[in-house]
């Protein structure tokens, strides 16, 4: 049976691709430092083993290697789903706020991946997820932190493949576009949704199930040839580039 850690998998796409994971057999470990949407994500998921740790701490990496170690002996798949969202005009940025962005979107997936790679290698070799963001793609305001930390996860993970796959290690990324989770339509104005709609070739946000289901075709066999890739999971957005609703006939 393989074996797979998802971080931040307390809710949204992490619990997503998690439950994703489970139903095609997979061994789940779950981590994240929110406790209590933790205990809640094991009621829906009780045979997975629980790991309350934060990914930007050094100490409680090195904690979750031992405990997934004892745990599993193995690990098949890892996904580096945890991050924190920032957003605020480049002025009223702080350093503090940068630091808070940066060290868990990009020192986490860094210290996760590292710490994990002898035992993903061990078994001839498995896979790595890492959850950027198509806001790594391509500029907006606002998103000075969190877009500059998500353009750095996604040339982590080509550095990551290229030195990971003498090991047998295949590293890839999912770049979601707008998905409709719980915290994004609490947060997006009308006019907000409106606009990514239009904006949007497919005319509607992603569901949580569509980008899990991404992740964990990468994190399969169906894509044993396949690493050091970028896969925008945001219905046509990052294609289309900046375009005027009024000029589409």
């Amino acid at each position: 049976m393989k074996t797979a850690l998802v971080t931040g998998a307390a809710r949204g796409i992490g619990l997503a691709t998690a439950k994703e994971l489970a139903q095609d057999g997979w061994k789940l470990a779950l981590l994240d430092r929110d406790t209590d949407a933790l205990a809640d994500a094991a009621l829906a998921l009780p045979e997975a083993l629980m790991i309350d740790a934060d990914v930007s701490k050094p100490e409680d990496v090195a904690r979750s290697v031992a405990v997934v170690t004892q745990a599993f002996g193995q690990l098949d798949g890892l996904v580096n789903n945890a991050g924190v969202a920032d957003f605020g005009p480049i002025r009223d940025t702080t350093f503090e706020r940068w630091r808070r962005v940066m060290e868990t979107n990009l020192d986490g997936p860094f210290l996760m991946t590292q710490a994990f790679t002898d035992l993903l290698a061990a078994d001839g070799g498995g896979a790595v997820v890492n959850i950027t963001s198509i806001s790594g793609l391509r500029a907006s305001t606002l998103r000075v932190a969190y877009g500059t930390s998500k353009a750095a996860l996604a040339q982590l993970t080509l550095q990551q493949a290229a030195e990971l796959g003498e090991l047998g290690i295949r590293v890839n990324a999912v770049a979601p576009g707008p998905v409709a989770t719980k915290l994004a339509m609490a947060v997006h104005t009308q006019d907000i949704i409106d606009a990514y709609h239009d904006a949007l070739p497919l005319n509607r946000y992603g569901k949580e199930e569509e980008i899990a289901a991404a992740i964990t075709f990468l994190l399969s066999d169906k894509a044993s040839f396949i690493t050091g890739q970028i896969l925008a999971a945001d219905g046509g957005f990052e294609a289309t580039g900046i375009g005027l609703p009024s000029l589409r006939t």
